[in-house]
């Protein structure tokens, strides 16, 4: 699959050398009125150092192509866009003193950044105080809506509740380890799956939880209590958030202990192509991830991106993942919300974006709700040995991305939206009242 792409990258790209000539050519010509405008600077806050630059670095690469590619296509409002990167390093308080820094001395338009949950609620405050935009490109524990977030990762009911009914219906799972990252992410999204497996008859004792701190590499007894968590006599499957690149030792332990997919199934919410492509996966087939993107997704709009991709690299060994998908969605978002709204204002951005549909890159269009989460499809990978991902079950329609989970107490009454209608993120159906952050 991968070899076949990259050969239709090749003739693309010999294909359109031709347009690009044209539209560097005409370049030459822009009037000097638009040459002597402002950029439109968009922010870039993601992690190029410490624990979470495996995944995260991409990101800042993706944003790079994205401005790069709207550049050649005439700019935005007839000016130019400028990226502006700076670098958090996986320090969750520095990430609010660089995402003030952006807005404050930078004066970006708009910000593409975060990856964990706890980088996202760092800067949150900021965005807020500042009325800042951000887009988040990961799929987080949900419990959250703000006027100047938009959320084009999954909610848990678009990636945790899907994977877990696909593990119960299609492998009979009948216990679970709920394997985690020690933070809020991990926390939230099990405490939902825990309320949600008990919901469907699965008794406390057959789940297990577990959380080890950003980092973690030695997997050796967790994995240990995992295998004999398993041999029990009842069908047993772990559903991993575990972030970062803890997720290399911990596979690697897995095949060290000969936990195969067949006996317990692994399914991850935070392993895609990017991860895999730094460790032997032989011992990983047929393990899973669920996201709402995979590089081997058989789509013209994908072929497309991950020529592009491969180009803006120059490295044919690349690959491209879900996340980079949610920025290629919140972008393309932006900048018709932008369009839409003549202006790159926060408050004119925000009021126009809801309802904007762009391209997804599994073939269908994605739409902003209300609630600031997008409209999505579900899929569930299988682990091949060259590091991508079959996808073995995917959902017929879009998902809707729900705010707030309709499996907590205290979550099932709140809803969402962000249109004149209650322009609340936290909007009690049953009190009729609007807690938290609220521009009424």
């Amino acid at each position: 699959m991968k070899s076949m792409k990259l050969v239709r990258a090749a003739l693309r790209r010999l294909a359109r050398s031709g347009a690009a000539l044209l539209l560097a050519a005409s370049a030459a010509f822009v009037p000097a009125a638009f040459a002597e405008e402002e950029p439109i600077k968009v922010g870039v806050l993601h992690s190029l150092s410490g624990t979470m630059a495996i995944s995260e670095t991409t990101l800042k690469d993706t944003v790079l192509m994205l401005v790069e590619q709207q550049n050649a296509a005439g700019g935005l409002l007839g000016r130019q866009l400028e990226a502006v990167v700076v670098d958090p390093a996986s320090d969750w308080p520095l990430f609010a003193e660089k995402a003030r820094e952006l807005i404050e001395q930078e004066e970006v338009d708009v910000v593409f950044g975060c990856w964990t949950s706890v980088s996202r609620k760092s800067v949150l405050p900021v965005f807020e105080e500042l009325n800042g935009v951000l887009f988040y490109p990961v799929q987080y524990e949900g419990e959250e809506s703000s006027k100047n977030v938009f959320y084009t990762g999954a909610a848990p009911n678009q990636q945790a509740i899907p994977a877990v009914d696909y593990l119960m219906n299609d492998f009979g799972a009948e216990r679970w380890v709920l394997a985690g990252t020690d933070y809020v992410y991990p926390r939230t999204t099990n405490k939902i799956l825990e309320a949600y497996l008990k919901a469907k008859g699965v008794a406390e004792e057959d789940i297990l939880i577990n959380y080890t701190p950003f980092g973690h590499s030695d997997w050796q007894s967790i994995v240990a209590d995992i295998k004999k968590f398993g041999s029990g006599g009842k069908k047993t499957a772990v559903v991993s958030t575990i972030n970062g690149d803890a997720n290399v030792p911990f596979y690697k332990e897995l095949g060290n202990q000969g936990i195969s997919a067949e006996d317990i199934p692994v399914i991850a919410f935070s392993v895609g192509e990017e991860e895999l492509s730094g460790i032997d996966t032989g011992p990983l087939v047929g393990h899973l991830a669920a996201w709402n993107y995979f590089m081997s997704v058989d789509a013209e709009v994908n072929d497309d991106f991950i020529d592009a991709w491969l180009a803006f690299i120059d490295n044919e060994d690349r690959v491209t993942n879900d996340p980079m998908e949610a920025h290629y969605i919140g972008f393309n978002m932006w900048v018709e919300a932008v369009k839409k709204a003549g202006s790159t204002d926060p408050e004119a951005v925000q009021n126009a974006i809801i309802g904007v549909t762009v391209p997804n890159l599994s073939g269908g269009m994605s739409t902003m709700l209300a609630n600031h989460h997008i409209t999505k499809p579900v899929l569930i990978g299988e682990i091949q040995d060259d590091g991508q991902f079959d996808v073995v079950w995917q959902t017929d329609d879009l998902v809707a991305g729900d705010a707030w989970s309709d499996f907590l107490e205290g979550s099932k009454d709140i809803t969402a939206d962000w249109t004149d209608a209650l322009m609340c993120g936290n909007y009690n159906t049953v009190a009729k009242t609007c807690s938290g952050q609220n521009y009424e």
